[in-house]
């Protein structure tokens, strides 16, 4: 017996190596700059590193990096950068390890987002922004995204990966549908006279996303259910680029990576957006956050050279994960070689997003909203699988559950409001006029634009511009508004 057990005794030297190994390959050095040129101030960044949670007797650290495209204003821009962390953190349980917290995170970035675009719409402001949010939690990133804005990855292998979905009407057919089966219109502007310009919008309000946080004035149906994207890089590590569509209007993955290649983080950024300027002039706010992870005991200086450039290696190269079974310890310890990738969803469905199967089959308390976390009473919690066609698979009495306040923005989003509803349609129909009397000054400048061309080249400048049926109105009755010190809507005066 004495032999075995000295058989198996390890020293502690070897042990404290062993551990300090293994932190070097699980915390990577993470080193970000950023750059922007602003044209109406809508852009706003999240960088925070070294955030700490508790896990156990110690202490584990994570990065978060979000960037804020706003639109119609800044507002919503604004409070989902003070507000989205928060309500992602606060749906993950607190008493969940690293890979249980890793695991927990596209479920809770899900209800994070959901819950910031619902206390922000509270607000009844309307305007709305994209969000791409990204944690890092040793070498597995994690992004969720709604909207134009992009995040992509060049790993130290030489490929390049997308991270983040674009719901853009025009290039994402699956989004057009889900609007026109939710009750909203997809179309271009119509000029009369059977004359369509500029990109495809969602009708009313004439937004050209189908995904965003705010916008309660386009209709529910533009919904904030973010598409989500985890992956682990190898220990070698990669490039981060997030940026807004000013960059990507302008810039291909490949040659914003091409660009910056062996520049330190803040001059790669810099250079980002010189680029996108040059080639498109400066027509939207323009910004880029460049994120290095490296291994600690390389430079951090800047992210050298890939080993071999490989065009076209983009999100079908991703290594999915393994459904063999393997021990605790492979995984830990051998690391793979080119990008894995642990979970992708985007279907705009909660209660296909919050199932309770995946990952963690008790994340979510029996009687508190999956949602905004608040406690609800056990008659109160409405299962987020009620009114579901599967009937076969789902049933209403499985959670997790809904507060009423959440089950409403739920049957919201999937078109299940009644039709009809006068307040809600008063309520549009005043906000579209409220939009138009704010940006007077702008529509004084349009006075003499009569024709497509000049539309649609105004179009293209500015993309998230609410153009639609009252703005074509208002432009053939301009002389009259600016005249007016109300605006008129029948015999209401605002």
């Amino acid at each position: 017996m004495s032999t075995r057990s000295e058989h198996h005794t390890v020293p502690l030297s070897v042990l404290l190596k062993r551990e300090l190994a293994i932190e070097k390959i699980e915390r990577p050095e993470i080193i970000h700059g950023q750059a922007s040129q602003s044209k109406k101030g809508e852009d706003f960044t999240l960088l925070k590193t070294e955030c700490e949670r508790v896990v156990g007797d110690g202490v584990s650290t994570y990065s978060v990096f979000g960037l804020f495209d706003g639109h119609n204003g800044s507002a919503a821009a604004i409070y989902a950068k003070e507000n989205l962390l928060n309500n992602v953190l606060a749906a993950i349980p607190s008493d969940l390890n690293r890979d249980e917290w890793i695991a927990a995170l596209p479920r809770a970035l899900v209800a994070g987002f959901v819950k910031t675009d619902k206390d922000f719409q509270e607000k009844a402001q309307t305007s709305g922004t994209t969000v791409t949010f990204m944690i890092i939690e040793g070498w597995v990133l994690t992004v969720a995204s709604v909207g134009d804005s992009r995040c992509t990855l060049e790993s130290a292998e030489g490929g390049i990966y997308y991270l983040s979905a674009d719901h853009r009407l025009e290039c994402n057919e699956e989004e057009r549908e889900r609007i026109i089966a939710s009750g909203g219109e997809v179309g271009r502007l119509n000029t009369g006279g059977g004359a369509e310009i500029g990109p495809l919008r969602c009708w009313p309000g004439g937004l050209c996303l189908s995904r965003s946080i705010g916008d309660m004035d386009v209709g529910e149906f533009i919904v904030p259910v973010p598409y989500v994207k985890q992956v682990k890089l190898s220990s070698a590590g990669g490039r981060v680029i997030i940026s807004s569509d000013g960059v990507w209007d302008a810039l291909s993955a490949e040659t914003a990576y091409d660009c910056c290649r062996g520049m330190p983080v803040e001059t790669a950024a810099a250079q980002i957006v010189k680029e996108a300027v040059q080639s498109k002039g400066l027509r939207d706010d323009t910004t880029c956050i460049v994120i290095d992870i490296l291994p600690r005991e390389k430079p951090s200086t800047a992210l050298p050279p890939p080993k071999k450039q490989v065009k076209g290696m983009f999100k079908s190269m991703f290594r999915k994960k393994s459904s063999e079974s393997s021990s605790h310890f492979e995984r830990e310890y051998n690391e793979p070689d080119v990008v894995e990738e642990l979970f992708e969803e985007g279907s705009a469905m909660l209660a296909e997003r919050l199932d309770a199967k995946y990952p963690i089959c008790n994340m979510f308390k029996l009687f508190v909203c999956a949602v905004c976390q608040i406690e609800i009473q056990p008659r109160e919690g409405v299962s987020i699988y009620a009114g579901s066609s599967n009937r076969g698979k789902l049933r209403a009495w499985d959670g997790p559950f809904l507060c009423l306040s959440c089950t409403e923005k739920k049957e919201a989003m999937e078109g299940k409001r009644p039709s009809g509803d006068t307040a809600a349609e008063v309520t549009s129909l005043l906000f579209s006029y409220t939009s138009l009397w704010v940006h007077r000054a702008e529509l004084m400048e349009m006075a003499s634009l009569r024709n497509c061309s000049e539309l649609t080249s105004i179009s293209e400048m500015d993309p998230s511009w609410r153009f639609s049926s009252i703005l074509i109105a208002f432009i053939e009755n301009l002389d009259h508004f600016l005249d007016s010190t109300t605006i008129p809507l029948g015999n209401i005066a605002l």
